[in-house]
């Protein structure tokens, strides 16, 4: 069994009076494809958010490479983003940048590389996520939603981080981009033995890439595991997602 990269204990989370995590756990292990996956509103966004810093929960422990989340220092923090990737659903591409320019501002920020070492990583990860090379010098705007991921990506890559996370990775995108897409992050995830973390409802995804992966649903982590794992859990949320759904899965 690998061992936990990612280790969530007990975090709750609440906005106001609004509990979105009342007591959820999980565990990410090294080297595979973990989603979290629940329906709108299940708390599933935040819980990323948490984890790569962007939020805090109430209360738990979060922990990454063995940081805990809520203990570290701003030095230990700076450092543990260096070692992460990050997609957003939207791409989050400045769109007053070209695709390269967004891709140096990584370098700009974290590291003293000369420009002419800048542009040809930029040429590599460009090549990496599966652009023609022309795609370094155009802008957000000119790019399809399809391009506009792949880009996304390139950036989130720049600096060979080993765990990645990725938000809604194949929403807007028609069904064979996102099944394009969901073989791509298996090839990356092979090649460049990075651990990779996704928020999806996307079932084709959950069954075809994702080794385990967590459903959230009523403030709780309702079932974790494999999808076999998963559909021997006797909940109503999980009838929900899969006996329900499309695949006419059954016990």
């Amino acid at each position: 069994m690998s061992s936990t990269l990612i280790r969530v204990e007990n975090v709750t989370t609440a906005f106001g009076n609004n509990i979105v995590h009342d007591h959820v756990s999980c565990t990410v292990r090294h080297n595979e494809i973990y989603a979290l996956l629940g329906g709108s509103g299940s708390g599933k966004s935040t819980l990323m958010r948490e984890m790569i810093l962007l939020e805090h929960p109430n209360s738990g422990t979060i922990e990454i490479f063995g940081h805990d989340l809520s203990t570290i220092t701003p030095q230990e923090a700076f450092e543990l983003r260096r070692s992460w990737g990050v997609l957003f659903q939207s791409g989050a591409l400045y769109s007053s940048l070209t695709v390269g320019e967004n891709i140096a501002l990584l370098y700009k920020e974290y590291t003293t590389l000369s420009p002419n070492l800048i542009d040809e990583l930029i040429r590599l990860k460009i090549n990496l996520v599966g652009l023609p090379p022309h795609a370094a010098f155009l802008y957000p705007s000119e790019l399809s939603g399809g391009m506009i991921k792949r880009a996304a990506l390139a950036r989130a890559l720049a600096l060979d981080p080993k765990l990645l996370f990725l938000d809604e990775p194949t929403s807007g995108l028609d069904p064979l981009s996102a099944r394009q897409f969901d073989e791509l992050i298996l090839q990356l995830r092979d090649l460049l033995g990075l651990t990779v973390v996704m928020v999806t409802h996307d079932l084709d995804t959950i069954h075809h890439i994702v080794d385990r992966f967590v459903l959230l649903g009523d403030k709780k982590a309702i079932a974790e595991g494999t999808v076999e794992e998963v559909l021997n859990v006797d909940h109503p949320i999980v009838d929900y997602f899969f006996q329900k759904g499309s695949y006419g899965i059954t016990r």
